[in-house]
C-alpha cells in the first residue's frame, strides 16, 4: 500500500511513481506503484489508460545507446527494505533495485507479467500457485536465486522481528503466514520448495487478486546471507535482483543506482540513476540541466504551454494516476467518533470551487473512493457534496455542536516547516467559515508521519493520496476499510462493509464481485469515514530531449531499465 504526497504543485508526484500511499503536498515527492488486474475485474471493467512515452521517443530504427547518467529530484526514503515499504518515496527506489516472482506490466490487456518466475500455474481450484523460476537467476553479487530464497524471504517478511506493518495484508492469504506474524510459528506450511526452480504457494481460499499482490515489495526476494551477515546495516550494501544496484546513499544528499550486470533481462542502458535528495526549485534545476525530468506546477503552466517558449518542445502529457487524495479521520477519537460531525465536515467543503480557482481544474473532485477508469469504479456512488446548510444542520445534530464542549482538533500533515499545503489551508478555512470549526494544523517529518499513521497516533491527517497497488478494487475498499486491515488507519468498523469485502474476496463471478465492492464503497462514503478530495491528477511534465523511452504510467512500474540517453 502506498501513501504519496499530494503536491501543491500537483505534478511532481506523478512523475516518479512511488508505492502505497504518499505525501501529497511537497514539491519534491513522487508517486507510488500498483500490481495487477484480477480476472474478475478485467471481465467487467474498462481498460486501464495506456502508458505514455515522452514526446522525444525515437523510431524503432534508432538503436538505444548504452551509458550516461539520468538525474532526477527525490526525497529521502523512509526505508530501503522491501518488506517494510508502505510509502511511495521508498517504493520508487525499491522497485528499481529489487524484484519478485511477478511484476506489473505496461500492457492494459496483460496488467502483470513474469519477472523472476518465467511462468506459473494455478491448481486445486484456485488455491495453489506453482511458480517456475527462470534458469540461471543470480543476485547482484553472483549468488544463485532459488525457490528456497523466496520461501525464506516471505517468512522473513512475516516474522515479528522484521516489524513489517503490511506483511499480513500482502502475504496473509498464504497458509501459515498469519501464524508467523502472530509469533506462533517460524515457517509457513503453505510455502513449499519443490526443487531449486519450483515454488508452490497454497492460499486459504481462491482469490482473484492474489497474484497481483505478489508484485508488491513485501513479496520481493532478498539474499539471506547479505542480511544475516550485515544485520541491520544490510540496506547500506544490499544484494539485489532488480535492474539496478544501490551504489551510494548519502542521507539528504543523493542516492546513486548503478546498472546490475547480473539482471536476468536486458541490462539497463543507463550507467547510473542519480536521485537528488538535497531539494531545490525543480523548474530552475530543470532549466539549468541539473535534472532530466520535472513536473510542471501551476505557476509555470502558462509559460511552458506557450509554443514560442523553448521549454514547450519538452512538454509531455502525464496520464492521471489511479489515486485518491483525502483527509483521514480517527473515528475512535472525539469528535470524529460522531458520524454526523464527519458528514458535516464533508458537506462544508466546496471541492469544485477549489478545483476551479486554486488548481485551474487540473484536479477532479472526488466524491467516492475508487478513481474513474479504474476496475470497480461506479458513477452511481452518491457522495457527500457541498451543502453548507445541511452541514450546519448535521453539526447541530452531532454530539459536538456546542463549540465550548468540542474537543481540540489537530490535523497532522507531513512537512518540515513553511506552509502546510494549499489544500489543507483552504479546507480548514472552509470548515471555519461554514461551520465555525477551528482546527490546529501540525506538521511532522515524513518518516515520523508514516510511523505515527501506522501506530494510530493521529487524530486527523491530510496531505496524503492513496494510489492503487494493483488494478483491483480490493486495493481500495478492502485494504483501506475492512475493520481488520492493518492499513485501516482510521479504525473504521462497519459490519456490513466487512461482510461485502469478505464476500468479494472469494467471489468468482466478476459482476457480483464488483457489486460487492460498490455496495461497500457506498456505505463507507455515506458514513463519511474520510473526506475524499481529488482523484488522480491530469498533469504535464518536461522531459529533456536527450531522454528516450521514459514512460509515464497510471500505475507505478519500474521506470529506468529501458531509458537511454542520446547525447
Amino acid at each position: 500500500m502506498r501513501r504519496t504526497f499530494f503536491t501543491a504543485a500537483i505534478s511532481l508526484m506523478l512523475i516518479a511513481v512511488v508505492g502505497c500511499s504518499g505525501d501529497s503536498e511537497t514539491a519534491s515527492s513522487e508517486s507510488p506503484p500498483p500490481t495487477s488486474t484480477p480476472p474478475a475485474a478485467r471481465a467487467t471493467q474498462p481498460a486501464i489508460a495506456p502508458d505514455l512515452k515522452d514526446n522525444n521517443s525515437v523510431s524503432d530504427s534508432d538503436a538505444p545507446k548504452q551509458g550516461g547518467i539520468f538525474n532526477t529530484l527525490w526525497s529521502d526514503p523512509p526505508t530501503l527494505d522491501p518488506h517494510l515499504v508502505t510509502d511511495g518515496t521508498s517504493y520508487g527506489i525499491v522497485i528499481e533495485v529489487f524484484s519478485g516472482l511477478v511484476r506489473l506490466g505496461t500492457d492494459p490487456s496483460n496488467p502483470f507479467e513474469p519477472d523472476l518466475a518465467e511462468s506459473w500455474s494455478v491448481l486445486a481450484d484456485g488455491t495453489v500457485y506453482e511458480f517456475k523460476l527462470r534458469n540461471g537467476l543470480k543476485f547482484s553479487n553472483g549468488d544463485p536465486v532459488t525457490a528456497q530464497d523466496f520461501k525464506w524471504s516471505f517468512e522473513r517478511a512475516a516474522h515479528p522481528d522484521t516489524a513489517s506493518t503490511v506483511a499480513e495484508e500482502f502475504l496473509g492469504d498464504i497458509v501459515g503466514i498469519k501464524a508467523i506474524v502472530e509469533g506462533t510459528a517460524t515457517t509457513a506450511q503453505g510455502i513449499e520448495v519443490i526443487d531449486e526452480r519450483t515454488l508452490r504457494l497454497k492460499i486459504d481460499a481462491p482469490k482473484a487478486y492474489f497474484i497481483a499482490k505478489l508484485t508488491y515489495p513485501t513479496a520481493f526476494v532478498l539474499n539471506r546471507n547479505n542480511i544475516e551477515s550485515m544485520g541491520r546495516d544490510w540496506v547500506d550494501k544490499p544484494v539485489s535482483t532488480g535492474p539496478f544496484t544501490l551504489k551510494e546513499y548519502r542521507i539528504g544528499q543523493r542516492i546513486r543506482l548503478a546498472r546490475n550486470e547480473n539482471f536476468w533481462d536486458q541490462p539497463a542502458y543507463l550507467d547510473e540513476v542519480v536521485f537528488n535528495l538535497a531539494g531545490g526549485v525543480a523548474m530552475a534545476m530543470y532549466e539549468n540541466d541539473e535534472i532530466d525530468v520535472t513536473g510542471v506546477g501551476l505557476a509555470d503552466l502558462e509559460r511552458v504551454q506557450d509554443p514560442t517558449e523553448d521549454l514547450n518542445k519538452d512538454l509531455v502529457e502525464v496520464p492521471p494516476n489511479f489515486a485518491v487524495s483525502y483527509v483521514g479521520f480517527n473515528i475512535n477519537e472525539p469528535p470524529f467518533d460522531d458520524v454526523n460531525f464527519r458528514r458535516a465536515l464533508n458537506h462544508a467543503v466546496d471541492k469544485q470551487l477549489i478545483a476551479d480557482q486554486v488548481f485551474s481544474n487540473l484536479v477532479k473532485p472526488a466524491y467516492g473512493i475508487i478513481p474513474p477508469g479504474f476496475p470497480g469504479y461506479s458513477a452511481d456512488i452518491q457522495g457527500l457534496e457541498f451543502d453548507p446548510v445541511l452541514a450546519q444542520e448535521l453539526l447541530a445534530q452531532s454530539a459536538y455542536g456546542n463549540s465550548d464542549e468540542r474537543p481540540r482538533i489537530v490535523l497532522t500533515v507531513p512537512g518540515t516547516g513553511g506552509s502546510p499545503g494549499l489544500t489543507t489551508e483552504v479546507v480548514a478555512d472552509m470548515w471555519r467559515q461554514n461551520l465555525g470549526i477551528e482546527i490546529e494544523i501540525q506538521q511532522v517529518e515524513w518518516a515520523t508521519y508514516i510511523q505515527d499513521l501506522h501506530r494510530g497516533r493521529l487524530q486527523a491527517w491530510s496531505g496524503l493520496s492513496w494510489q492503487a497497488d494493483y488494478p483491483d478494487p480490493q486495493t481500495f475498499i478492502d485494504v483501506l476499510f475492512r475493520s481488520t486491515s492493518a492499513i485501516n488507519y482510521g479504525g473504521y468498523n462497519n459490519n456490513e462493509v466487512d461482510d461485502f469485502v469478505i464476500s468479494a474476496q472469494t467471489e468468482q463471478d466478476a459482476t457480483k464481485r464488483v457489486q460487492y465492492y460498490n455496495d461497500a464503497e457506498q456505505i463507507v462514503v455515506s458514513d463519511a469515514a474520510w473526506l475524499p478530495l481529488w482523484w488522480g491528477v491530469d498533469s504535464k511534465a518536461l522531459v529533456k530531449p536527450w531522454v528516450k523511452d521514459y514512460i509515464f504510467s497510471s500505475l507505478t512500474v519500474s521506470k529506468f531499465k529501458d531509458v537511454w540517453l542520446d547525447k
